[in-house]
Formats: structure tokens, sequence, C-alpha cells
């Protein structure tokens, strides 16, 4: 997470919120040669109590030494942000981005959650496609829903903490977040990381 207090100032509440609204993230774990890291969907408990995950089971994180401590990375929109958007002097160049770290301890589930698990996520992400028809699972064949279950397992994170970088201009005066905004507009997958600095307090 940033150092810069300035961008670690949005509640729990709404990194949580932000985090739902992402459902994916990079998993990552102590190995014994180092890191190990995974980029899972997940589903957020109530009031982000914990993120529930299925992963291969030939995944290296599948196969570690659990429970153990792990964090969840959820990255949001990012881009470069050029000084010339300022309009002020003195500037360099930098980086703007939202990330939320869920912390805690992840142990695997029982295989009997497997399923309803894989369900709700899919009817999430399904819901968020209207009004295209939802997809379930009764439109696959007899059995092979089943028997892509077997290559997978459920885990949870019991989360302990949330923290977060909203690194969106705020060290900067609302002319110059202005300007930044107005170049995003412009670029390439800028304007959802625009919409964000827009919602900052003025």
């Amino acid at each position: 997470m940033h150092p810069n207090p300035a961008f670690r100032q949005e509640p729990a509440a709404k990194s949580l919120e932000f985090a739902v609204s992402r459902g994916f993230g990079t998993l990552a774990v102590n190995g014994e040669d180092g890191p190990l890291l995974a980029h899972v969907p997940f589903l957020l408990g109530p009031e982000g109590a914990f993120a529930d995950i299925h992963l291969a089971r030939s995944n290296l994180i599948a196969r570690a030494a659990l429970p153990g401590a792990a964090v969840l990375s959820v990255m949001g929109p990012d881009a470069y942000v050029s000084p010339d958007w300022y309009a002020m002097q003195d500037q360099v160049p930098t980086w703007n981005y939202v990330a939320v770290q869920l912390r805690g301890r992840l142990a695997p589930l029982p295989e009997s959650a497997l399923a309803p698990m894989v369900a709700a996520l899919s009817a999430l992400h399904e819901t968020r496609l209207l009004p295209k028809p939802v997809w379930t699972a009764a439109k696959m064949s007899d059995g092979a829903l089943e028997r892509m279950l077997r290559m997978i397992l459920p885990f949870r994170l019991t989360i302990t903490g949330v923290e977060s970088t909203w690194k969106l201009g705020q060290n900067k005066p609302q002319a110059a977040r202005a300007g930044v905004i107005a170049a995003l507009d412009g670029q390439e997958g800028g304007p959802s990381l625009a919409s964000l600095m827009r919602d900052l307090p003025q």
C-alpha cells in the first residue's frame, strides 16, 4: 500500500464494495521458495468477513501447508499520468490507481462447499450481464459439471484486515486534477479512472 496517508483515507466499507464490484484478484501465500500467486475470482461474504475462492487441484497454493497467512490483492483501473496534464510547473510523471488488499488466513473448505460456491459465483456475474438470459448449470450435459468440479477445490480466506490505496491525485489542487480527468477521458481505459477522480470531494 502507498505510504502517503492522502491516498489511504477511504473507509474499509468502500474498499470492500470496490472488491465486490471487481470480483477478481491475485491470491498470495508464502511458499518454500518464495511467494506463490494465483489469479482468482472470489465471493465476498457479509461485511467482508471472508472471501470464498476455488483453485485447481494442481495449483501450488492448493497443495501448500494450510491454514496459513494469505493476501488477496484486488486491482482497479490504473493509468500513467503525464506532468503536462497538471498545467503546473515542476511536476513529475506518476501513476494513478486503486488497489485493495484483503489480509487473513486461508484454509480449505469441505468439498461439499464447492458446487454451491461455483453456482453463487456464476449467478452473481450472470446477473451483471442482463438482459442476456442467465446461464445456469442446467444448460450442461448430464455429468459434465460434476467432472469439471473434480478438478478444483474450495477455500476460504477469513479476512482479518482491509487495506487500500486510492491514488487519485488527492495531493494536487482541484484545477490540476481537472486537467488529468480531461486527459484520461480521451485515453484508452482512462474514463473509469477519471470517473473515480470526479467522485473525490471538491
